[in-house]
């Protein structure tokens, strides 16, 4: 099949590449010619894990190729997906200047039957504003489809290629029969492809980030209850995850969740209930304990100094808003940057995938390490805000070296607390009892 994908950012470009790897010629169009030139070069301008290896074979074998040109890019094929960007404004609801722009120019240029697909997280509603975007210019026959996508950064090629599910919004049988051929090769272990109307393919988008961001959230607050009663959120995690009712994903305590999705979405979400007159209390609760959440280790760090950490310098492992991606948007890491540069601290910071981010974003208000180890040179306590893996079993007898105090504030739980304690740490986690 010809496929055509409107954007080549995260979403973009790993549905692009995905499509290609099943043999399907695929063409994607971005405005940026800079990164359009990088990419048919073979610069991969994403960290994704296993994605630049089938991206290189794809473009060598020209199942994948990029443009600038949108009439060039959607000439010859029959599917378009619009991977734009849909961020919040100011209000908190999602934008769609770029989604609706490009419909509007796509009615210009089209001269035949299309499926267009909505792969952006887009509100309730949407897909009938990208047809009648459409229809302004463009009188033939073409459908409109929603097809919310339910990547996981990190993890982003496996949920691609073997999904758990597929979601497709439409009321056309014949985009119907085009979208279960062009997703059979994905689901031939028997993962549905689950179809329905458009508005509830676009609201299950929402209601499953902003349930996923709710557990994350109650975990958290569960955490906090833990601290003030001496409880320990791990036995709590395990002895609810085993009830398959609750099930044990996102059932960690940490610092609060970040990235381009959760955050987003909940607060896309609560705006779009708003416009219908509907007050989400649930998720606007999910919204406030997120953002203190992200300052949680900030009162045990003050604390531990007598409220004074002018002068200080912190080690910080983690600048990414999870492991195995780049991506800082709502990092918790950055939150914790800001609030103890205001108070007079310095931080010298590690991140195996995100500094340059971080760089281009803050500049040099932080010092940036080589490694994990370098940053705790002369530094008074280590604090970790993203669990990469090479954190979890780190060299404990090299950090006795490099750091000033055996004291580590621990925003994602890496460490038994005995373990650590034995080693003669001074060691504060989430929602763990500290032992002494």
């Amino acid at each position: 099949m010809k496929i055509a994908v409107v954007g080549t950012g995260y979403v973009g470009l790993v549905t692009g590449t995905c499509f290609a790897e099943t043999g399907n010629k695929v063409t994607c169009i971005d405005i940026d010619k800079n990164k359009v030139e990088k990419l048919s070069s073979g610069q991969i301008t994403i960290f994704e894990p296993g994605l630049e290896k089938i991206f290189l074979r794809n473009l060598r074998d020209e199942r994948l190729k990029f443009t600038t040109d949108l009439a060039e890019g959607i000439k010859d094929a029959l599917v378009i997906f619009l991977a734009l960007p849909t961020p919040p404004g100011e209000d908190g609801s999602a934008d769609l200047r770029y989604v609706l722009g490009v419909a509007s120019d796509l009615g210009k240029i089209m001269t035949d039957y299309k499926v267009i697909i909505d792969k952006s997280t887009v509100p309730v509603g949407t897909a009938e504003k990208v047809h009648n975007a459409v229809a302004q210019n463009y009188k033939g026959e073409f459908d409109i489809v929603s097809n919310p996508e339910f990547l996981r950064e990190g993890v982003a090629v496996d949920d691609f290629m073997k999904p758990d599910r597929v979601v497709v919004g439409t009321n056309s049988e014949r985009a119907r029969k085009v979208m279960s051929d062009l997703y059979a090769p994905f689901v031939r272990q028997g993962n549905p492809v689950i179809f329905m109307d458009e508005k509830s393919a676009e609201l299950t988008k929402y209601a499953a980030n902003s349930f996923l961001a709710t557990k994350i959230s109650f975990m958290n607050e569960i955490a906090q209850l833990c601290e003030k009663l001496g409880a320990d959120v791990d036995m709590v995690r395990r002895g609810i995850g085993s009830d398959d009712r609750i099930g044990k994903r996102f059932l960690f305590p940490g610092i609060g969740y970040g990235g381009s999705c959760f955050p987003k979405d909940v607060q896309a979400l609560i705006r779009s209930s708003e416009d219908v007159n509907y007050d989400f209390k649930i998720l606007k609760s999910v919204e406030e304990v997120n953002e203190l959440q992200k300052l949680h280790l900030i009162p045990k760090i003050m604390a531990y100094f007598n409220n004074d950490v002018k002068g200080k310098q912190f080690a910080l492992w983690g600048l990414a808003f999870k492991p195995n991606t780049d991506d800082i948007r709502e990092a918790p890491a950055l939150y914790l940057i800001e609030a103890l540069t205001a108070a007079g601290a310095t931080i010298k910071a590690f991140d195996p995938e995100a500094m340059p981010n971080v760089k281009k974003t803050i500049g040099d208000k932080i010092t940036y390490s080589e490694n994990q180890y370098s940053a705790l040179h002369n530094s008074d306590a280590l604090i970790i805000a993203t669990e990469w893996s090479e954190f979890r079993t780190p060299d404990f007898d090299l950090i006795n070296t490099r750091l000033r105090n055996r004291v580590i504030f621990d925003g994602r739980n890496l460490f038994d607390v005995k373990y650590i304690t034995e080693l003669g740490y001074h060691y504060e986690s989430i929602g763990r009892p500290n032992m002494k």
